[in-house]
């Protein structure tokens, strides 16, 4: 009988230890007590080769960008072009033309949602979102629907955060121009079927925006594979500095789109009587850009791949599935969102205390979490509830900070009675 073959374990795995001491800040103590980073959903910590970069750029090649024929707005110019290059590789856009930087996601879905949508709805068009989405995946298409006579269809969730892929189909219409759905709930983790939305979507002539926020930080996003029109997401979910984003976009969508905002950057020629526009991507560019925000960012992608995206995801699931087995054995604590496919986050209510004041607690004992709404409040009046505390996780995160969590929890517990 021929032996069997052993089982290798081809799962990824990181040195989490080596991880955290990349991490500068990680090092200090809130309250008297070492820091415990569990809000990476809000903004990821940055690690010493993103910190680096900035300062490199900062102090020796700063100059504004573009025109210029010295040889430090040259460099600047390379290394801002360079970290394009770099953001059309992370997503596997098919050119760089695709790639507009702005200050964030909620930048980024503004301008489409003026650019895009303004200039082509109508009266009787409809727009589709989400019950799980963030206010910035909300309001602006309230306020295209307020400047077109447009209407907006919300697709529904179930009491577990599910979207209801099902009723999704029922909405949708040759009357639907536009869906803009999450890729990851950003307040209870939910990951949506994003391939099976978009191409149903696809199937009635609507284009598809997907907020990738929460999404682009734990798991392997390729905006060809997922065949949506429009991808936003923000440099400092992903390790990278605040005031940069990305908004990929089909190019001939691009293309088509008139500028969103005038000035610097974005023209050819200028007279009094007319004014021709510059070609993607500046035309979307319009004045001095975040240059070391762009820089950073493109730092921030070469060391999520120097560790591994599988990698990450694994990790992150496994606190993910430990944080919500063992909070569930302390009294009074109730998980909210609990769809079977999540990504790094945990909501949670626990009965009798405010989610603001368990807040308070937990950050007594050096525990940081966000407490609120999450700028959800659609999705907390549907669950019933004013807000929840949400504990989210990165790379950098241990079974021992869901430990600090459990512990300070059960100190809140005490507390409250």
């Amino acid at each position: 009988m021929a032996a069997t073959a052993p089982q290798v374990d081809k799962t990824p795995t990181l040195d989490v230890e080596r991880v955290r001491r990349e991490f500068p800040i990680l090092d200090r103590t809130v309250n008297g007590r070492p820091l415990v980073y569990l809000d990476s959903g809000a903004s990821s910590q940055r690690p010493i080769a993103v910190l680096r970069a900035v300062e490199e750029y900062e102090t020796h090649s700063h100059a504004n960008i573009h025109r210029g024929v010295h040889a430090l707005s040259q460099a600047a110019t390379e290394a801002f072009e360079g970290a394009r290059e770099r953001v059309r590789r992370f997503i596997n856009a098919r050119s760089t033309k695709e790639i507009i930087f702005v200050r964030g996601t909620t930048e980024a879905i503004n301008l489409v949602a003026q650019s895009y949508a303004r200039t082509r709805l109508t009266a009787g068009d409809e727009i589709i979102v989400s019950a799980l989405e963030h206010h910035a995946n909300i309001v602006p298409w309230q306020m295209v629907c307020e400047q077109t006579g447009a209407t907006l269809k919300v697709a529904p969730i179930n009491a577990r955060g599910e979207f209801l892929f099902d009723e999704y189909l029922k909405l949708l219409s040759p009357r639907t121009k536009i869906v803009a759905v999450a890729h990851v709930s950003n307040a209870l983790g939910t990951i949506l079927p994003v391939k099976k939305i978009v191409d149903a979507a696809h199937a009635q002539g609507a284009i598809v925006l997907v907020d990738g926020a929460q999404a682009v930080p734990h798991s392997h996003v390729d905006v060809r594979a997922l065949g949506c029109d429009f991808y936003a997401f923000s440099g400092h979910k992903i390790y990278g500095p605040t005031g940069i984003g990305v908004l990929y976009g089909r190019e001939e969508l691009l293309q088509a789109m008139p500028p969103w905002q005038g000035g610097g950057d974005m023209i050819l020629t200028v007279s009094f009587d007319k004014t021709t526009y510059n070609d993607l991507p500046a035309k979307f560019e319009a004045g001095t850009p975040n240059i070391s925000g762009a820089i950073g960012l493109a730092a921030a992608m070469d060391y999520i791949e120097s560790l591994g995206i599988d990698a990450i995801a694994a990790h992150e699931h496994h606190l993910v599935e430990l944080a919500s087995a063992e909070l569930q054995k302390i009294p009074g604590i109730q998980l909210v969102g609990t769809a079977p496919i999540k990504a790094s986050i945990v909501s949670f209510v626990m009965d009798g205390v405010h989610p603001h004041d368990l807040g308070t607690i937990l950050d007594h004992e050096g525990v940081a979490v966000r407490t609120g709404h999450h700028c959800a409040m659609p999705l907390m009046t549907f669950l019933g509830l004013p807000a929840t505390v949400r504990a989210s996780f990165a790379v950098y995160n241990t079974e021992n900070d869901v430990k600090s969590l459990v512990a300070a929890l059960g100190k809140a517990r005490e507390v409250f009675g």
